[in-house]
C-alpha cells in the first residue's frame, strides 16, 4: 500500500511548495481538491493542467486522483428532481474525469454531501434514480478514459444519501459499470452497522480508493480510533492501492505535524499487520 495526502489542509500554500512539503515527508503521492485551483475545472486551461502535473512529478509525486468533486460549486446537485440541473451535475463530472486525467490521475472520490443531500420533497427512491441517471453517464465517461469514480458512503451527520457502503453498493451494481467503484473512508465507517473488516470482505471487487482519518478530523492515529481493523482487512483482500491521509482540521503543529505523525502511525501499523 502506498501513502498519500490530500492538499487543501494547506491553504493558500503555493503548489510547488504543497508537493514539495508532501515529498520531503516520505509520502509517494498527492490527491487533489479541485478547488484549490479554481471554483470550477472548466476554467483551468491545458496549460496549467501541465504545470500542475509537472511540478507534481518533479517533486517524485504521483497525482492520485481528485476529491471534494462538486464543493464550492453552484447550482449542481446529484439527486435533484429537475433534469437541467441533473444534466448539468453529469456534464460537470465528466469534465472531473477529464480534468483528472490531464493530471495523470486516475479516482475522482465522490463525496459532496451538500450536492446530493435529499431535497425536499424527494424520496429515497426517486433520488436513487436521479442519482443512477447523473452516475451512469458520468461512469461511462471515466471508464472510457482509464478512470475510476469511487463513491463515497459519508455519516448521517454529512448527508441522508448513501450512509453505508451497502447503499453505495446498490448504485454501483444498478449502474454496473467498470467506471464506478466504492470508496471506504476510515472516519465515515464509524456509520456502518457492522465492523469496517467485515464491509471490506463484502465488497472487497469494487473497493478503489481509501481514505485514513480519525472522526476527530485530525490524522490516522491522531486520535481514539484503532485502523488495525482497516489496514488487516485491506491486507487480507489484497489491496494494494493508495491510502490517502485525508484531515479535516489540524493541531498545535500545522499540517507538518498532521503529515509526520500519520505516515509514522500507518507504517508502524502496516509492519505490524505483516508480521
Amino acid at each position: 500500500m502506498k501513502l498519500a495526502m490530500c492538499n487543501e489542509l494547506f491553504g493558500a500554500l503555493d503548489w510547488p511548495a504543497v508537493c514539495r512539503s508532501i515529498a520531503s515527508h516520505g509520502y509517494e503521492g498527492v490527491e487533489i481538491a479541485p478547488f484549490t485551483f479554481a471554483p470550477y475545472v472548466t476554467a483551468i486551461g491545458p496549460k496549467e493542467r501541465r504545470e500542475i502535473k509537472t511540478v507534481a512529478e518533479e517533486a517524485g509525486l504521483t497525482i492520485t486522483g481528485l476529491h471534494w468533486l462538486l464543493a464550492r460549486t453552484e447550482g449542481l446537485h446529484i439527486t435533484s428532481p429537475d433534469p437541467a440541473v441533473r444534466q448539468r451535475t453529469a456534464a460537470y463530472l465528466i469534465e472531473l474525469v477529464q480534468f483528472c486525467r490531464d493530471l495523470g490521475g486516475r479516482v475522482l472520490v465522490l463525496g459532496s454531501p451538500k450536492q446530493r443531500s435529499l431535497l425536499p420533497g424527494v424520496a429515497r427512491e426517486a433520488a436513487m434514480d436521479y442519482a443512477a441517471a447523473v452516475l451512469a453517464e458520468a461512469a461511462r465517461a471515466a471508464a472510457a478514459s482509464g478512470a475510476v469514480i469511487a463513491l463515497e458512503p459519508l455519516t448521517p451527520a454529512e448527508t441522508d444519501f448513501i450512509c453505508t457502503a451497502g447503499e453505495a453498493m446498490e448504485l454501483i451494481k444498478r449502474i454496473n459499470s467498470p467506471g464506478l467503484r466504492l470508496h471506504v473512508d476510515a472516519k465515515a465507517s464509524t456509520a456502518e452497522s457492522c465492523p469496517i473488516g467485515e464491509v471490506i470482505a463484502a465488497y472487497a471487487d469494487y473497493i478503489a480508493y481509501v481514505h485514513v482519518n480519525d472522526p476527530n478530523m485530525l490524522g490516522p492515529g491522531m486520535g481514539d480510533m484503532d485502523l488495525t481493523p482497516l489496514i488487516t482487512a485491506l491486507r487480507t483482500i489484497g489491496y494494494d492501492g493508495w491510502l490517502s491521509v485525508e484531515a479535516f482540521r489540524t493541531g498545535p503543529g500545522g499540517v507538518e505535524e498532521i503529515m509526520a505523525k500519520s505516515r509514522a502511525y500507518l507504517l508502524n501499523l502496516i509492519s505490524l499487520v505483516d508480521e
